[in-house]
């Protein structure tokens, strides 16, 4: 699957050599301050909008596969809801892999902690060079959480050089949420767009203790934010 094929580039980045050291003006520790001040920045940017999304799945040792398409939206306080869900494909796959998905995005929306947060508060940066991804330069940097906590992943970081936003994280998380997960690792890549950092794609393989590996690739398009849009109140105050 091409997820998997995603994955092990991944891991082949954080091995190569082909990264450019650059001397700068900008010390490294001065790059990860102006991330850190532009993602806070744009903390709430993303309230207020819609995407497309693709979700293919598939659990490989039973052969089964099955793919979603829903409209994702997030209200002007930042609540995350799907619509318009078609589904094609195994029943296992759409309750066990795509359903806990979203289930488990829409959860942690609910509490954007700051303990979570990938900054120099709770991971170790460190610089490795600059490479290019989609035309853009970036910064990359191996990060390390501080402390083993659900939610905080070991990997890299790719920031942006003109605008100190993401534009690419990938890694491990460093303690599983449930029993029943042996290991995640992801990647997720973004677009700069007005100044944002948007969502592009998201790929990813969860190593299960019932159903083997399972393995996720997930694509946003057609990004839009509707300023006209009421805030939304829900019945748990989200």
């Amino acid at each position: 699957m091409k997820a998997r094929l995603i994955l092990l580039f991944i891991f082949i980045v954080w091995s190569s050599t082909g990264l450019v050291a650059e001397s700068s003006v900008t010390s490294p520790e001065a790059i990860v301050e102006n991330y850190a001040a532009a993602t806070d920045g744009q903390k709430q940017s993303l309230d207020g909008s819609s995407m497309e999304v693709e979700i293919h799945a598939s659990l490989p040792k039973l052969k089964k596969k099955g793919r979603l398409h829903a409209m994702r939206r997030i209200s002007k306080l930042g609540k995350i809801t799907y619509e318009h869900l078609i589904f094609e494909g195994d029943g296992t796959v759409k309750n066990q892999v795509i359903a806990r998905y979203l289930a488990g995005e829409m959860e942690a929306q609910k509490d954007p902690s700051p303990a979570l947060a990938v900054t120099p508060a709770n991971y170790k940066f460190k610089y490795k060079g600059v490479t290019e991804i989609e035309g853009r330069r970036a910064h990359v940097f191996a990060v390390a959480p501080k402390k083993k906590s659900v939610g905080l992943f070991k990997g890299e970081v790719w920031i942006d050089t003109a605008t100190n936003l993401r534009v690419q994280e990938s890694g491990y998380w460093v303690k599983n949420p449930s029993v029943f997960l042996k290991k995640v690792a992801f990647m997720r890549k973004y677009e700069i767009r007005d100044g944002i950092s948007v969502p592009l794609q998201v790929a990813s393989v969860v190593d299960t203790r019932v159903w083997g590996p399972a393995e996720l690739e997930i694509d946003f398009s057609n990004f839009s934010v509707d300023a006209t849009q009421p805030a939304q109140v829900s019945s748990d105050g989200q």
